[in-house]
């Protein structure tokens, strides 16, 4: 078969370990995957395979605002966001979601079609919308000139806009409109998509009671995914104290039980590797995804950039709000998160786990994020030091 690619190595599924491991790519789809002797049982020919150190599937990124000097916010055309897109798939994301940020309706709706010109086009795996509906005390980048008070009505503009490639929105769940009969995180579970809480100054309870309202409205049949999620926990959200418990026990107790997502963007710098660590110690691998918040700087050098309406200063590789300071988002690639959070002290198994399956469950997909016979042929390639060698998509070399 002229399309079929063998590879041979350290195989990290997405779920599990395979220390002398075969993959085997048949065009666009996984033929096999399995211990060399079981590949050879089978009659797949690995004299000529591929020998590298580690194979994993590629990459799934569910918090993205832009990268190779592009913003998703700022591109008013599918090209200008194109950019950005191929920036983290070169860097091993085979699946990206884009972000938005909090912007005047008009804007999200322009932008949102500009979005799902290129998720029906398969080049994103859909849209997500940070804000407007968050908290003032606790916007980070957000322009809290722009954030508003919630809307379900627009929620289904939005919807109407991205259709079934709505994926998520982030919400503050103390704002009155968010949660409840007839509000936003209902709104958006009627139109496919996931409410996200974050940005959030909620008191001890409140984000408890949403994360359990949601998973609840997330049982029916034919959702996208059975967990909401949160949004990069731990940033944008009142902190853990022993005497103000704030909402980030809520987020990691539902994580723990199975009834949320948490995101974590383990950069190194938005939360300490020893954390993150710890996180996954806690609550599972398969309760946490890792995601990059990345915006235009992912894979540039330090500058002035936009995200969004606001300026943004990167210096030695930390973006933040020109006036004002706040952390605007990062500027690593999902496979540096990787490498990072595997010098951390997070095996490699939960690291990978937490960057391709985990996520993908929350895009309710089954064909990318995994290596599994029939599933999309996106794998990732690295060296001993978990460094890029290769990445393909549907079995074609990324260039």
């Amino acid at each position: 078969m002229a399309n079929k690619v063998v590879l041979r190595g350290r195989v990290l599924t997405g779920t599990t370990e395979i220390r002398d491991g075969a993959v085997v790519l048949d065009g666009p789809r996984i033929a096999f995957v399995g211990e060399v002797s079981e590949a050879q049982a089978a009659g797949h020919d690995l004299a000529g395979a591929r020998a590298v150190p580690v194979v994993t599937p590629g990459l799934v990124d569910i918090h993205c605002h832009g990268g190779g000097g592009a913003s998703f916010p700022d591109a008013e055309d599918a090209a200008t966001a194109m950019a950005a897109v191929l920036e983290h798939r070169r860097a091993g994301t085979t699946t990206l979601v884009a972000s938005l940020v909090t912007a005047a309706p008009e804007t999200l709706l322009q932008r949102s079609g500009v979005l799902v010109e290129l998720a029906e086009a398969g080049e994103i795996a859909g849209a997500h919308l940070e804000g407007p509906f968050v908290s003032v005390e606790r916007c980070g980048a957000q322009d809290p000139a722009l954030i508003q008070a919630p809307s379900a009505d627009l929620v289904r503009e939005v919807a109407q806009v991205l259709g079934r490639h709505f994926v998520t929105m982030t919400i503050a769940p103390e704002k009155d409109g968010n949660v409840g009969e007839g509000g936003v995180a209902e709104a958006l579970i009627d139109a496919g998509a996931l409410p996200s809480y974050g940005h959030t100054d909620a008191a001890a309870g409140e984000m408890r009671v949403a994360l359990d309202e949601a998973h609840e409205r997330l049982a029916a049949p034919g959702v996208r995914s059975a967990r909401p999620t949160v949004t990069h926990l731990f940033n944008g959200m009142r902190p853990l104290a022993h005497r103000e418990a704030g909402p980030i026990a809520d987020c990691l107790s539902a994580a723990a039980r199975g009834r949320a997502v948490v995101e974590l963007v383990a950069d190194g710098m938005h939360v300490h590797p020893a954390l993150v660590r710890d996180v996954i110690e806690m609550v599972g691998a398969e309760n946490v995804a890792f995601v990059t918040d990345a915006m235009a700087a992912a894979g540039m050098a330090d500058g002035s950039y936009r995200l969004g309406s606001q300026d943004v200063t990167v210096l030695d590789g930390v973006a933040r709000l020109t006036v004002g300071g706040a952390i605007a988002g990062g500027t690593a690639r999902l496979s540096d998160v990787l490498r990072r959070t595997v010098r951390g002290g997070v095996p490699l198994v939960d690291a990978v786990r937490s960057a391709t399956h985990t996520p993908a469950t929350v895009l309710g997909r089954t064909d990318v994020g995994r290596l599994e016979v029939g599933a999309r042929a996106d794998v990732l390639l690295l060296d001993e030091e978990l460094r890029v060698l290769d990445v393909l998509r549907g079995g074609e070399i990324v260039a």
